[in-house]
């Protein structure tokens, strides 16, 4: 799935760096590309397509994995316009730091609060989330926090729920 990504990401690279660079077909299946050269020589190619594929391992080498505790936070029955916290605890089960860059809700009754540094390979930190329902809210919410780090997949959702009384 790696190959796949840094594959994708270089023909998107390549296809930036040279005008009218590229071009997809598909026909009965097969998907075909050609890049263009425009004006630029060979050993201009070269030197871009050498620049790319060393900028692509460079992404690859700094990308690691992640693992959550829960996905999913109940908070069961709560009390209108009260403090409601909970914890997801976030391991990196990769090679190399794990850098959360971002963590945002959907709604501006949940807030989130990131680690603040980079958490080492085999190490864990704590996502915070308050949620506090808004003034005439009632019945079940779901609410979704996203988190954005330096992992194959570079978002992922968690999720709280709650009804309110």
């Amino acid at each position: 799935m790696i190959k796949t990504y840094f594959t994708i990401g270089v023909l998107l690279i390549v296809s930036a760096c040279v005008e009218n660079s590229l071009e997809i077909k598909t026909q009965d299946g097969e998907v075909t590309s050609y890049i263009s050269a425009g004006n630029k020589t060979d050993k201009e190619l070269k030197e871009s397509l050498a620049q790319v594929l060393k900028d692509g391992r460079d992404e690859l080498s700094s990308v690691t994995t992640i693992s959550f505790d829960k996905l999913n936070h109940d908070f069961g029955d709560v009390v209108a316009e009260k403090e409601n916290r909970a914890e997801f605890i976030v391991k990196n089960t990769g090679d190399t730091p794990l850098i959360i860059s971002k963590v945002s809700a959907s709604c501006g009754c949940t807030t989130p609060k990131k680690p603040n540094g980079p958490i080492l390979p085999g190490e864990t930190d704590v996502i915070e989330v308050v949620f506090k329902s808004k003034a005439g809210q009632k019945n079940e919410i779901k609410k979704t926090v996203t988190v954005t780090a330096n992992t194959v997949e570079k978002v992922h959702m968690l999720q709280i729920r709650a009804f309110i009384k």
